[in-house]
């Protein structure tokens, strides 16, 4: 399979785009737990309580999928940034492997979390 090439642009914009949505999640993620909280501090039923523990769990590990996939977007950046540095006139006219495996990760947090939310969403208006 052929690897696809990009501008240095183009996968700048990329990187912003992503640590863009990252920083959402992350408040999102932030919003979910103190919901959770407040059920928390509501309900005393046994299966309530493991519900609420498996979707601090899910927070806790969707957090750090974040940061993670936050993190190696951070470092690619650094690395097309030193780059553009030690080539200032090739760089316009370089193109660079486009980093599919990032982009696979970043889907499949994507649909873990979408999946997350619609089952808390369900939590919640069971919990209402």
């Amino acid at each position: 399979m052929e690897t696809k090439k990009r501008h240095l642009d183009d996968l700048h914009f990329e990187h912003q785009l992503w640590l863009s949505e990252a920083k959402f999640y992350t408040d999102e993620l932030a919003i979910y737990q103190k919901r959770l909280e407040e059920i928390a501090s509501k309900n005393s039923d046994s299966e309530v309580k493991v519900q609420i523990e498996h979707f601090q769990n899910q927070f806790i590990i969707q957090k750090e999928q974040l940061d993670i996939l936050s993190h190696e977007a951070v470092i690619h950046e650094q690395w097309l940034a030193n780059y553009a540095k030690e080539n200032p006139i090739a760089v316009d006219h370089h193109l660079f492997a486009d980093h599919q495996s990032t982009h696979a990760k970043i889907n499949t947090f994507k649909e873990i979390y979408a999946d997350l939310k619609v089952e808390f969403n369900r939590f919640i208006a069971d919990r209402m």
